[in-house]
């Protein structure tokens, strides 16, 4: 009992870094998103945008660790299901490092841009533009899309598991609903992806993690229902 408190609290703080590093980034990733992230780097902005890029950094490890450490709980009660949110997750944290690698490449074209000739600086803009594409394609296909699948399977999981309230899961299933339309409406380019309705529909997801993780550090996941569930799994085990 006392590893899986510990391991609900080490959860519990992945969600929050998560959280957190994937603000910071967005943030500081500013001088390279804009229409002049030529002048990044000859404006001093080298050092924030990498600042970002090791938040990203970090919300790909809190990412997959959020699925490495949820993952055996889970999947007591359906491991197919517990498979999917795994995959769905790091296909999260996937896109996440693709986009990270794109900053990367602006940053990169932002240094050469000074001391490129004309004829160079002509081609270095349409590539800039490219990159910045590539890295909102992938802002918005993991942290809006896979965010939304994965999310409602481990919410339905922790509805079925009863591991956590049930109303935090059912709000959870609803987030991820929201946050997966949010994806979709940005694809087809009814809303943009910095615009209010966008910031209104992805937000609640954002509230629920916090929440979950709140609960996880201060109660950790319900005791009784989880020894139920490993006998369950242990006597399938046997009766194979």
């Amino acid at each position: 009992m006392k590893q899986d408190r510990r391991n609900a609290i080490i959860l519990g703080i992945f969600y929050i870094l998560a959280a957190v590093t994937s603000i910071i980034a967005v943030v500081l990733y500013g001088p390279v998103l804009s229409e002049s992230w030529q002048t990044a780097v000859a404006n001093g902005s080298e050092t924030k945008i990498l600042i970002g890029v090791c938040n990203d950094l970090l919300l790909v490890v809190t990412a997959v660790g959020t699925a490495v450490m949820l993952f055996p709980y889970v999947r007591h009660w359906n491991e197919h299901l517990a498979l999917g949110y795994l995959c769905f997750r790091f296909m999260e944290a996937v896109f996440i490092a693709i986009g990270l690698v794109s900053i990367l490449g602006l940053l990169q074209l932002s240094s050469y841009y000074d001391t490129a000739d004309l004829a160079s600086k002509t081609n270095i803009e349409p590539m800039g533009l490219l990159l910045q594409a590539i890295y909102r394609w992938t802002a918005m296909l993991g942290p809006n899309l896979m965010l939304g699948v994965n999310t409602s399977l481990y919410s339905y999981l922790l509805y079925r598991t009863g591991y956590v309230p049930r109303p935090l899961a059912i709000f959870g299933m609803v987030t991820a609903v929201m946050v997966f339309i949010a994806g979709l409406l940005q694809m087809f380019g009814i809303i943009g992806p910095y615009s209010a309705v966008k910031g209104l529909m992805a937000l609640p997801v954002g509230v629920y993690e916090m929440s979950l993780a709140v609960w996880l550090i201060a109660k950790g996941f319900h005791g009784e229902t989880l020894a139920k569930l490993r006998m369950k799994a242990a006597s399938s085990s046997i009766a194979k």
